[in-house]
């Protein structure tokens, strides 16, 4: 069992009526990357700023390695680096000089901060410009430089915001697979819209919404139990009648969740939970239907089912 870096106990902040996050409890271990999901006004910000201490909750607390944060708790919050979605710099300072300054700031001596900043430019090929002002910098590159930002004081934990927001495909793969390096050494906590780079990335997702937590796991098991179901098209060959097709239907409801056949072009369509899993049950109900299956197109519940699923199509602003 992985150690447990940090724990929220019945965490809750109110607005007024509003009660932005309600009684939030969950555990991130050690070395995971842990997306933290939810729609626009669900609690995410909120409940980072008092994981990170930024922010004092009205009930329940935060702890990391079992201390708890509260506010003025410097020592504790040294251990987490936050890049948050909106691009902080000084527009006029060069990227080894932002770099070094933030790491002073957070006590680190000048000398092992100007090491840190010139190992962190090399590893996001920002070393050509070491010594450019950050005004001069491209989006995607200003992006990468508020990462190495929020690594300069070597903290514990490290939490991501929207980390690729407007970058172009090959920083999105220069990001992507820098935070998997990173937790080969630190906890990643990453908020992100982007239902396939959680996919990618997370070990376990927490999605909330109304400030309430709905579920915890991996994105595997997740998608195994939640979510529409995974697309099985099973071509049929020979135009089979109404009532072979009903026999069929009728032998794969105890398995699936919904099936359609589309009669133009000689297609079962079944959605199951875990449809690679039921598979092979699919195919010998079919056969014991006296049905024979041509071509087999699966297409697998993804992580924006899931997430659509518990937070349902509503818009949010």
């Amino acid at each position: 069992m992985s150690t447990v870096v940090l724990r929220t106990e019945g965490l809750t902040r109110r607005y007024g009526d509003l009660i932005a996050v309600n009684d939030l409890s969950l555990e991130i271990r050690e070395g995971e990357v842990f997306g933290f999901l939810g729609p626009n006004g669900a609690g995410k910000t909120t409940s980072i700023n008092m994981m990170c201490g930024l922010l004092k909750p009205d009930a329940g607390r935060v702890l990391i390695h079992d201390k708890p944060v509260e506010n003025g708790a410097t020592e504790v919050r040294a251990r987490v680096g936050v890049c948050p979605q909106e691009i902080v710099l000084w527009e006029r300072l060069t990227c080894q000089e932002q770099l070094e300054f933030i790491g002073q700031m957070y006590g680190v001596p000048g000398r092992i901060a100007r090491q840190r900043a010139e190992r962190l430019l090399d590893d996001l090929d920002l070393s050509e410009k070491r010594h450019k002002q950050a005004r001069t910098l491209s989006g995607g590159m200003q992006r990468r430089l508020n990462l190495a930002m929020a690594l300069v004081h070597e903290p514990e934990i490290v939490v991501l915001d929207e980390p690729e927001a407007g970058l172009d495909p090959q920083s999105r793969v220069k990001v992507r697979e820098y935070i998997q390096r990173l937790a080969r050494s630190k906890t990643v906590i990453l908020t992100t819209h982007n239902m396939d780079e959680a996919e990618r990335l997370a070990d376990r997702v927490a999605i909330i919404d109304h400030g309430q937590l709905l579920v915890v796991d991996t994105p595997d098991a997740l998608k195994q139990r939640v979510g529409e179901g995974d697309v099985i098209e099973i071509g049929l060959a020979g135009q089979p009648d109404d009532a072979v097709i009903q026999q069929a239907r009728t032998a794969l409801q105890a398995v699936a969740e919904g099936v359609v056949y589309s009669q133009g072009q000689d297609v079962l369509v079944v959605r199951a939970l875990n449809g690679v899993g039921h598979l092979p049950v699919v195919l010998n109900a079919l056969e014991a239907a006296g049905l024979q299956a041509g071509d087999v197109r699966l297409r697998e519940n993804t992580l924006e089912d899931v997430f659509i699923e518990l937070t349902g199509r509503r818009l949010r602003e």
